[in-house]
C-alpha cells in the first residue's frame, strides 16, 4: 500500500506519535476557541441525542488520554491489557465519574458538575504533557505503542464530532479544519473483476478491533460508481418522487442552497450529495434502478481501482455493522460491541475526517437515520 497520513500513524513510530499527538490537541483547541466565541465560555448547548455538551467533550478527549496512558499500568501490553486492572487516581478527582462515557449516561451529560473552561484547558494540558513524556521512554513496538495511537485515533475522532456538531449549531469554523473541496465527477463507472477478496486488516501496525480478523469474501464482478453521487444526480430524484429535501438544503425558486456553519450559500451542483440517511441514500438507488455497495466490495474497489475517488463526505454501505470472524474486543471494550446489529457501515472519509483517520480498511458506522455526520454514498450497478 502506498504510505498514507492513515497508514504512517497506523505503523509510525515515537516521533511521528508525538507530533500527531500535538497536532490533534491543537485542532481541538482551535475548535474549543471556535464554540467559546460563538457560545461563551459557559459554552451552553441545548440537549440533542446526537451530541455532547462541548465542555464535556473537551473534558472527555482529556480523561481518555490520562485513563489509558498514565493511569495504565499495563499500557505496555497492548490489546493484552486488562482493562479491570486496579488503576491509580488521575490528575482530576472524581473525573470517572464526569466523564467515563461507559458510565455516565448521556441525558446526564447536561446536568453534570463540570470544571469551568480554564480548568478544563489546564487538563488537557497537563495530560498531553504526560503523555509525551511516558511516550518519550516507551519501545518502539506495535505493543507498547497502542494505546499511544488510540488516544490519537478517539481525538481525531472527537474533533471530527465536534466540527459536524459546529455544523448543527450554526458555529462558523476557524479556516483550515476543513479538507479541501474538490470538484466531484458525478458520472462514470468502474468495471470490478470476479475475486477472493480479504476483507479487514491485517499485517504490523494498530487495528481497531472490527477491523479483524481478515477473512477471504467472494465477490461476483461487479460496477461501482467512479465517485460519490452528486447533488446534480440526487437533486432530479427530489422533483421526480416529492421526496422532501435532505437536512441543510433548501430551494429558493429555481435555484437550491445550502446551510454552512450558520451560512445559507448557493448549492454548488458538483459537490457530492451529503447530510444524507441511509434510507435517503438507499431511496436514491431504488429509483435509479441501481444499489448500495457492499463494505467489501467498496473496500475492494478503493484499494485495486486506480481511478476510484474517495474522502470528500462518509459513504453508507448496504452492509450493517457486524463483528468479523474471530472478532475479539480490545480493552476499549465499548467501541465496537455494544454498537454491533442495529448501524450500517459507512466507509470511506469526509472533509472534517483527520487525514489520520482516512484508511480505506476504517469501517465507520451509525444508526442509519443519522444525518447531521457528512454522509453520502456511491452506487453500484444492479
Amino acid at each position: 500500500m502506498i504510505a498514507t497520513p492513515a497508514t504512517a500513524a497506523r505503523t509510525g513510530g515515537r516521533d511521528l506519535l508525538a507530533a500527531a499527538l500535538r497536532d490533534s490537541r491543537t485542532r481541538t483547541l482551535a475548535l474549543l476557541d471556535a464554540y467559546v466565541a460563538a457560545l461563551g465560555e459557559a459554552l451552553t448547548v441545548p440537549y440533542s441525542l446526537q451530541l455532547n455538551p462541548p465542555l464535556w467533550e473537551a473534558g472527555h478527549v482529556g480523561w481518555f488520554q490520562d485513563f489509558w496512558i498514565a493511569r495504565n499500568r499495563q499500557r505496555s501490553l497492548g490489546i493484552r491489557c486488562d482493562p479491570d486492572h486496579q488503576r491509580p487516581d488521575g490528575r482530576l478527582s472524581g473525573a470517572d465519574a464526569l466523564y467515563n462515557s461507559s458510565r455516565v449516561a448521556h441525558a446526564t451529560r447536561w446536568n453534570l458538575p463540570l470544571p469551568d473552561l480554564a480548568a478544563t484547558r489546564a487538563y488537557l494540558a497537563a495530560g498531553l504533557a504526560d503523555t509525551l513524556d511516558l511516550l518519550a521512554s516507551a519501545p518502539e513496538t506495535d505493543d507498547a505503542l497502542y494505546f499511544f495511537r488510540l488516544v490519537l485515533f478517539h481525538e481525531d475522532m472527537h474533533t471530527e464530532a465536534a466540527i459536524y456538531m459546529a455544523q448543527a449549531l450554526a458555529i462558523p469554523l476557524p479556516a483550515g479544519l476543513l479538507g479541501p473541496a474538490r470538484t466531484c465527477s458525478g458520472g462514470g463507472a468502474l468495471s470490478v473483476p470476479a475475486q477472493t477478496w480479504m476483507l479487514g486488516y491485517a499485517g504490523d501496525g494498530f487495528a481497531f478491533d472490527n477491523e479483524l480478523s481478515a477473512h477471504p469474501v467472494e465477490l461476483g464482478a461487479f460496477e461501482i460508481d467512479a465517485d460519490v453521487v452528486t447533488w446534480e444526480r440526487y437533486l432530479p430524484f427530489l422533483a421526480a418522487t416529492g421526496a422532501e429535501p435532505p437536512r441543510y438544503l433548501r430551494q429558493r425558486g429555481d435555484s437550491w442552497e445550502w446551510k454552512r456553519f450558520g451560512a445559507w450559500e448557493a448549492l454548488p451542483l458538483d459537490a457530492p450529495a451529503t447530510h444524507l440517511t441511509w434510507f435517503e441514500a438507499d431511496a436514491w438507488c431504488r429509483w435509479a434502478g441501481r444499489r448500495l455497495p457492499t463494505e467489501a466490495e467498496w473496500e475492494a474497489a478503493a484499494m485495486t481501482q486506480a481511478g476510484f475517488a474517495w474522502g470528500q463526505v462518509w459513504e453508507w454501505t448496504a452492509s450493517r455493522f457486524l463483528p468479523y470472524p474471530g472478532f475479539v474486543a480490545h480493552p476499549y471494550r465499548d467501541y465496537s460491541a455494544p454498537w454491533f446489529g442495529d448501524r450500517y457501515v459507512l466507509r470511506g472519509a469526509s472533509r472534517a475526517t483527520s487525514p489520520r483517520m482516512a484508511h480505506p480498511r476504517y469501517r465507520n458506522f451509525f444508526l442509519p437515520e443519522r444525518n447531521d455526520v457528512p454522509n453520502g454514498f456511491r452506487s453500484c450497478a444492479r
